[in-house]
């Protein structure tokens, strides 16, 4: 939100430099992120002094150049050559000295001392464009004669330089989205030190003129609109907005319209109460009606856009059709113009849940949805259209034609809180006296309804809509008073907890050290996701995934199920910056809705919670260097990586079960179960799936069921073994294999046959060639032999490969080559 600091010292008396104000209102819980300098005209018409022009004669060697002499109060006059048709003798003007930089058709301009066909010119005297004080380049600025020589030109235009202040506010603190609101903190803040209020501008002299054109209001939903008012105003002339007026709204970034729509934007950016004109012409039947409309009924909204509305939009109507979507957009037909000649002003308090679900609906964000999404001051209302009907009379004329009409059939009352002096210590840490309390509470506009020596009954103005239990009122007090001024105790106060073993967090840490020491960086992806992704899926089908009933976007409509999408979605940005070669993981939690379940009971029992671990890969596994060429990653490169992950645990991967993990998520892969439980799917990712993100390289996926791979560990014990005191001994086969001959069966019959001595064992080489015959293939094996109680002698070693060799010839039909 921008804040202009010379709009803002119009509501509160300070002089105090800027970057003071910024630390403040960061202190007080408006952080500015930015404070910057603003110049109404750029370059703040630095070295532009006025001056009179003493001579002016024809220049010698040019028919359109004027010599002159202009005398620019700092003695000798200087001589400057001017193309401009009405120089004359005699004339007050706007000169630009040597050094002076200008800003003409956004090019910067520095004015130097020269020779122009011979003559020479030491400034330059100025067209009103080349100042950036208009658009006219028909010749130079003639001044009033009563104009003083030496005067600087910023002072005589009286352009005064600004700083805006950018302040993040958070979503809670709407009461301070106005130039208004964020005096009113400060004044709470100096009130501290010395009496200090915001000075609010007065409608005292507000009056109506005639009763002449009355226009009814009908609010048919009172409970999407909880304040309706409005007024009438005749006979105005729209036109451009007076200088002051586009200086505030240019100060803040907004482009002046014309006087009507820019005082409504005005007292919006001023008082924080958004305000709509109508032209009164367009409401048919003399009637305004707060309602519904029919579901997809057309509505051209101010850009042109023709959108079908929600059943669940509320509209403001004439007795014929719809004129606007209420707190969010304008229509069309109703808009003001420069042919508009009478208006009706609305000023209303709508329902924060209704706009915002509006709002969301069309994709649209308006300053006044902003607020109303938040929650506005349904009090202001009355005031905010007397402020404006009367800057409206003021600046476009008219007269203002009817009565306020003010439909407001349940008035909000203020917020009741009991606030306990002794808990603000507790919650603080800090005693605080009671009279700074309540000289916070008068800053805030805070009401002590009752009190004694203990208790404060207070009244909340329903503007704070973030204050309405105990806690929120220490916390305001404590934001005004100063974090700062709260000293760090003396006192450590500790306890102590039992926590369950093994730790799941620092399990969480430790596979995140191995992951990050192996060079893959860590995702963290929106739980939030496209409903669209789930669409004819089979492994997560779309009936199984939890809606958001009010979602942000269509691209944030449902919880995820998998952590696949979000993966992806960042491989293919990584991609589309040419980031080619990813190893990302994530841990976070899945989201399931089970429909055929027994809800009656508990409501939470359709829905599951799943926390999870993913493991993404693709691109080249080794950089491409002068030592080894480029690698690309495979299947094999994530299988190490979960076995790896799955052995830190203390599964043995030769016991799990293996099953076929191929389906609309991967082409090809595997599943591992443990005791009839899966705990990870790992393959390549679907073909289809990749070309929906336009990604072309394979990307490899592993999803570990965490929650279950923990449970399962719980029980299983990591064995450790002292270094064997004798050598290993290596005997390697080369066997020739029918095709379908798999290493799993050599693995499986070598230790089956051979185990004591039998350690590893280890498939190096595959061949296939016409050379070994029709569906054959050669395997080459090693095997490692180890006696834990002495040394391996030659006997044993050949028995051993002996048998092994027997066993492979019998049941595999394997030949030694």
């Amino acid at each position: 939100m921008k804040i202009s600091y010379n709009w803002l010292k119009e509501y509160i008396n300070i002089d105090i430099e800027p970057e003071k104000v910024a630390k403040i209102l960061t202190s007080i819980g408006l952080e500015v992120e930015s404070l910057e300098m603003v110049q109404t005209v750029r370059g703040g018409l630095e070295g532009v002094v006025i001056g009179e022009v003493l001579t002016c004669e024809k220049h010698p060697d040019a028919d359109k150049l004027s010599k002159t002499t202009v005398n620019v109060g700092n003695g000798e006059p200087l001589h400057v050559v001017c193309g401009a048709p009405n120089v004359a003798k005699g004339q007050k003007v706007v000169v630009a000295t040597v050094g002076t930089k200008l800003y003409f058709n956004e090019q910067e301009i520095t004015i130097k001392k020269a020779k122009i066909r011979g003559e020479l010119s030491e400034g330059m005297i100025c067209a009103e464009d080349e100042l950036g004080l208009g658009k006219s380049h028909a010749g130079i600025m003639v001044l009033d004669p009563s104009a003083v020589v030496g005067t600087p030109a910023k002072d005589y235009f009286k352009i005064e330089d600004d700083y805006l202040l950018e302040i993040g506010l958070t979503p809670n603190r709407i009461d301070a989205a106005s130039h208004y609101g964020v005096a009113r903190d400060l004044a709470a803040y100096f009130n501290l030190e010395k009496p200090t209020k915001p000075t609010k501008p007065s409608v005292d002299g507000f009056k109506i003129d005639n009763n002449s054109r009355k226009i009814a209001i009908e609010v048919a939903n009172p409970e999407a609109c909880t304040r309706y008012t409005g007024i009438t105003i005749s006979n105005i002339k729209v036109g451009p907005s007076p200088e002051w007026l586009q200086k505030r709204l240019k100060a803040i970034g907004l482009n002046p319209i014309n006087s009507v729509v820019d005082i409504t934007n005005f007292v919006l950016h001023e008082i924080g109460q958004p305000l709509h004109a109508f032209d009164a012409n367009a409401i048919t039947g003399g009637k305004v009606i707060v309602k519904t409309l029919k579901e997809n009924t057309p509505f051209v909204t101010l850009d042109g856009i023709e959108r079908k509305l929600s059943s669940e939009d509320l509209m403001i109507c004439n007795t014929q059709e719809g004129m606007c979507i209420a707190g969010v957009f304008g229509g069309l037909k109703s808009g003001i113009s420069d042919t508009t000649t009478n208006i009706f002003l609305e000023s209303a308090c709508f329902n924060s849940v209704s706009v915002r679900k509006t709002a969301r609906r069309y994709g649209l964000s308006t300053d006044a949805s902003f607020r109303f999404e938040r929650g506005t001051d349904p009090n202001i209302t009355v005031w905010a259209l007397k402020r404006a009907a009367m800057l409206i009379k003021e600046i476009a004329g008219g007269e203002i034609s009817s009565e306020i009409i003010d439909v407001y059939p349940t008035p909000i009352d203020d917020f009741k809180v009991e606030y306990d002096l002794k808990r603000t210590t507790t919650f603080i840490g800090k005693e605080i006296p009671v009279n700074t309390i309540k000289k916070i509470l008068e800053g805030l506009e805070i009401k002590i309804v009752k009190e004694d020596s203990e208790k404060l009954l207070l009244a909340v103005p329903p503007y704070r809509v973030d204050v309405q239990r105990e806690a929120d009122v220490v916390e305001d007090i404590l934001r005004v008073y100063g974090y700062n001024n709260v000293e760090f105790s003396e006192k450590v106060n500790s306890t102590l907890s039992y926590s369950k073993k093994p730790d799941t967090h620092q399990i969480i840490n430790l596979i995140s050290d191995y992951l990050t020491s192996n060079g893959f960086n860590e995702s963290m992806c929106n739980s939030l996701t496209k409903s669209l992704y789930y669409k004819d899926l089979a492994s997560f089908p779309a009936a199984n995934a939890v809606k958001i009933l009010n979602p942000l976007s269509n691209d944030l409509s449902v919880m995820r199920q998998t952590l696949l999408f979000g993966g992806l979605e960042s491989v293919e940005r990584n991609i589309n910056h040419r980031n080619l070669n990813l190893k990302l993981y994530e841990f976070g939690n899945c989201y399931k809705f089970i429909p055929d379940t027994d809800r009656t009971k508990d409501l939470l029992n359709s829905y599951s919670e799943d926390f999870r671990l993913g493991i993404w890969l693709t691109g080249e596994k080794t950089a491409e260097s002068w030592i080894q060429k480029p690698q690309p990653v495979s299947f094999y490169t994530l299988k190490g990586y979960v076995h790896a992950i799955l052995n830190r645990f203390g599964f043995d991967t030769e016991n799990l079960t293996t099953d076929d993990a191929a389906s609309d998520i991967f082409d090809y892969g595997l599943t591992y179960s443990y005791q009839n439980k899966p705990l990870i799917s790992f393959g390549l990712v679907n073909g289809n799936i990749l070309e929906s993100f336009d990604i072309k390289a394979e990307v490899f996926f592993a999803e570990f069921k965490w929650n279950r791979v923990f449970e399962q560990s719980i029980g299983l014990k990591i064995i450790y073994k002292e270094l064997p005191k004798f050598p290993e001994v290596r005997r390697d086969l080369a066997l020739l294999l029918d095709k379908d001959v798999t290493y799993g069966q050599i693995q499986k019959l070598a230790f089956a046959t051979e185990k004591k001595l039998l350690k590893r064992i280890n498939l190096f080489d595959v061949y296939q060639g016409k050379n070994l015959g029709e569906n054959k293939k050669s395997y080459a094996v090693s095997f490692i032999l180890l006696d834990e109680n002495k040394t391996l002698t030659d006997v044993q070693i050949d028995k051993t490969m002996a048998n092994l060799i027997e066993v492979f010839t019998k049941e595999l039909g394997a030949q030694i080559r």
